[in-house]
């Protein structure tokens, strides 16, 4: 039993570590900009940060678009290794795929992006302080154009994942951190005689990077003898069909991810009902929440990029061990972590919080004694939607988190937090009610439509 899980954790480590790394290098992509923001002052800090809370939702909901692109072309290549004598019709099914993904990328990109330019213009109407609404309209310009090279580069991404061959995402994202940086300083004070561009220098440094990562991916796969045959990236030749199925499987993914980004904004309004103390501390420990779960990130996408081609292999019940050893990898890393959050909790607080911050310093490390526990549930969850998008049912894992989000965890948040008067400590609370029922609903779903699957497939699930 413990060598199969060691055998098998080391299969979903050479795909799961480099998505991990990726993942928290993109968080130091994000945590560059709010710094050199935060240089420019409050009001740019206030308006930088709008922005981005903008362009990253609609980032967010276009990356689900095209998330499911992994599962399909893992599927598709598994089934060229399983029957040889189909090779090429598979791998013609691979490039019709990445052809569609791109078309998929395409067309949100351009959607968002004008969205993104509505949205601006839309600001003063939403009650916001004029001088912060005008910084934050012009940066919204310099980003809206780097949308499209980002989803561009998700797709290429998931083809890539999809082949098993992720290792330059981890190379070049990294590289991104360091060009990013570089640009932000030069655009930002004008330095080799540019102008000054202050804020909306961020913005164009990040469209500019964007743009840079998608064609050092692009390059990348191109320079790989068993990518570059299938990538072929005339979107004007995009079949109709496979733009449609990508489509369908990707809205609920879109939409899963827009329900979790606003069920934990609702509860940052809820704790700064609380005070700026409250908010803070809420703040403090969603950020470490948050990098934390890019390894469930990770797993998530490794675990269902494997689960998709062992079902085109007709594996069924290498499928179901997937699901254990990703979640006992999971498990492992948060038990480590919830270890610091419970002994050191000053430490890890103190890059977060004015150390003389007292009020808000007591209440995150309360919360972080729920984080703890919490985290188990959060990574398990998102495992599980990514499980369920390995069967392709992306409509039952978006169903289960409006169930466990909205119809759970929210009510109970606000049962705990202002009912009985338990405050901060209430709504995280609630969340783990919530991310807790929606884990079990998830693992419950995947494991009963995984022996659906083998019965409807009797002969690949002998094979």
């Amino acid at each position: 039993m413990l060598k199969t899980l060691l055998r098998d954790s080391r299969a979903l480590g050479v795909l799961a570590v480099p998505l991990v790394l990726t993942q928290l290098a993109q968080v130091a992509l994000t945590t560059t900009d709010t710094v050199m923001m935060g240089l420019l002052g409050t009001t740019e800090l206030a308006a930088g940060g709008l922005a981005i809370v903008i362009f990253n939702q609609l980032r967010t909901m276009g990356v689900g678009l095209v998330t499911s692109v992994g599962n399909q072309i893992a599927a598709a290549a598994a089934r060229a290794e399983k029957d040889g004598d189909h090779a090429e019709e598979s791998q013609q099914e691979v490039r019709s795929i990445v052809r569609a993904s791109l078309a998929v990328a395409t067309l949100a990109g351009l959607a968002g992006a004008l969205l993104m330019i509505l949205i601006g213009q839309s600001l003063t109407w939403l009650g916001q302080d004029a001088e912060v609404v005008g910084l934050t309209r012009t940066m919204l310009y310099a980003l809206a154009p780097g949308l499209l090279p980002c989803l561009w580069f998700q797709a290429v991404r998931q083809f890539t994942v999809g082949m098993r061959r992720p290792q330059a995402l981890l190379q070049i994202t990294i590289a991104s951190v360091a060009v990013n940086a570089g640009l932000n300083w030069i655009l930002i004070h004008g330095t080799f005689g540019l102008p000054r561009l202050g804020l909306t220098g961020v913005g164009i440094a990040t469209s500019s990077v964007h743009l840079l990562s998608f064609l050092a991916l692009y390059a990348s796969a191109k320079k790989d003898k068993e990518l570059a045959p299938l990538l072929t990236p005339d979107i004007t030749k995009a079949d109709a069909a496979t733009v449609k199925r990508l489509i369908g499987l990707g809205i609920p993914i879109a939409a899963t991810y827009g329900s979790e980004a606003g069920f934990f904004s609702v509860t940052a309004l809820m704790a700064g009902s609380f005070g700026p103390d409250a908010l803070a501390a809420h703040t403090a420990v969603n950020q470490l929440v948050y990098i934390v779960f890019q390894v469930a990130v990770g797993l998530s996408h490794a675990a269902s990029i494997n689960v998709s081609r062992e079902l085109a292999l007709g594996r069924h019940e290498d499928a179901r061990r997937l699901k254990n050893t990703a979640l006992a990898c999971a498990a492992a890393v948060m038990a480590v972590v919830g270890v610091l959050y419970l002994t050191i909790p000053g430490l890890i607080l103190a890059p977060f919080l004015d150390s003389g911050s007292d009020q808000a310093l007591t209440i995150a490390t309360h919360l972080l004694i729920v984080t703890a526990f919490l985290q188990f549930f959060d990574c398990a969850q998102n495992i599980g939607v990514g499980l369920l998008r390995g069967l392709d049912d992306t409509k039952g894992g978006f169903r289960i988190t409006l169930v466990g989000y909205w119809a759970v965890g929210l009510p109970a948040s606000w049962l705990l937090a202002y009912a009985l008067g338990l405050d901060t400590l209430g709504i995280w609370l609630g969340l783990l009610t919530g991310l807790a029922t929606t884990a079990l609903l998830l693992l419950r779903r995947y494991a009963r439509s995984l022996d659906g699957h083998a019965r409807a497939h009797p002969a690949a699930a002998t094979s």
